[in-house]
């Protein structure tokens, strides 16, 4: 049997469709693709995943490979911040 390929809006629309109310939004699917979370081949600028594979994963993910996924860029601030000195530049 052929796999069922799917670039990630389409995999994202046949898990949407399957499961309405579903909490999966396709930006964390990316993200778990970007990551390397969930195998995908990539083409220029496209990935294409195996459809099956998504969906077995999604049902059973590894308990290594199970984790919260973060946003980039959030940095933890002092707890005592001089905002005169921060705005100086010296924090």
């Amino acid at each position: 049997m052929l796999p069922r390929m799917r670039l990630i809006k389409e995999a994202f629309d046949e898990i949407k469709r399957g499961d309405p109310q579903t909490a999966l939004t396709k930006t964390a699917l990316r993200r778990m693709v970007k990551s390397g979370e969930v195998p995908s081949i990539k083409i220029n600028s496209k990935y294409l995943l195996n459809l099956d594979v998504l969906i077995s994963y999604l049902n059973n993910p590894a308990p290594s490979q199970a984790k919260i996924i973060t946003v980039d860029g959030v940095r933890k601030v002092p707890e005592k911040l001089n905002y005169k000195a921060y705005k100086q530049g010296g924090g």
